[in-house]
């Protein structure tokens, strides 16, 4: 997806986010979030942090900085960690494939149901190595595409209209893992009938592929 297309689709998304995706997302967040095993004094990013619904979930004692491109998004994130008093929490606007960050800053990076909407997942996976530190943890959570089955044949089907859903509905799990050179070693059925993936991985910045 164009990036000015993402921008779009989420400012149309905004106002109505919570309600749409938040209970239906909500035990992905919930347990990649428990997964993650936050330490004391870590440091974990959240690329494509929405409208912060997953912020509450994070220990008080573990610093959090969410990056998000769309304001309107953004807004809504910052919005929340006001009314909650999170304070171990700080929200930039970014393009997640493009960060600000230094390398090696953050202990964990996460990006929750983000991969299928990035222009490009390769670049978008390099960043969260890039500025994630060796031999740390990459989780993502996101759905992808089910060949082969009635709900895979519906995705094919609504593929063109991915610049208005938001997200590519056909996106492919194995040419992703292919691309990204991801060392996995977690992959585990989330949500609603399991139709979301949770995905966990070591950073292992040697196998970044080339450009990303």
């Amino acid at each position: 997806m164009e990036q000015d297309a993402i921008l779009k689709t989420y400012r149309r998304y905004a106002g109505g986010y919570d309600l749409y995706f938040g209970a239906l997302f909500h035990p992905g967040r919930k347990g990649i979030i428990a997964r993650m095993n936050c330490q004391p004094g870590e440091r974990v990013l959240e690329v494509g942090v929405g409208t912060g619904l997953s912020l509450p979930l994070y220990p008080s004692n573990v610093s959090v900085s969410g990056v998000d491109i769309s304001e309107e998004m953004l807004a809504r994130a910052t919005a929340r960690k006001q009314r909650l008093g999170l304070d171990n929490v700080t929200l930039h606007c970014q393009d997640a494939e493009r960060m600000d960050f230094p390398d090696d800053s953050f202990d964990k990076v996460v990006a929750m149901y983000v991969v299928s909407v990035a222009p490009d997942p390769v670049r978008l996976v390099g960043e969260m190595r890039r500025v994630c530190k060796p031999g740390g943890e990459l989780y993502i959570v996101n759905h992808f595409h089910r060949p082969g089955t009635l709900i895979g044949s519906l995705e094919r089907l609504t593929a063109p209209l991915a610049k208005y859903l938001g997200f590519h509905p056909d996106f492919c799990l194995d040419r992703f893992m292919r691309d990204t050179r991801l060392k996995v070693v977690e992959k585990t059925p989330v949500n609603l009938f399991g139709h979301w993936t949770l995905l966990r991985a070591k950073n292992d910045k040697s196998a970044t592929p080339p450009g990303a």
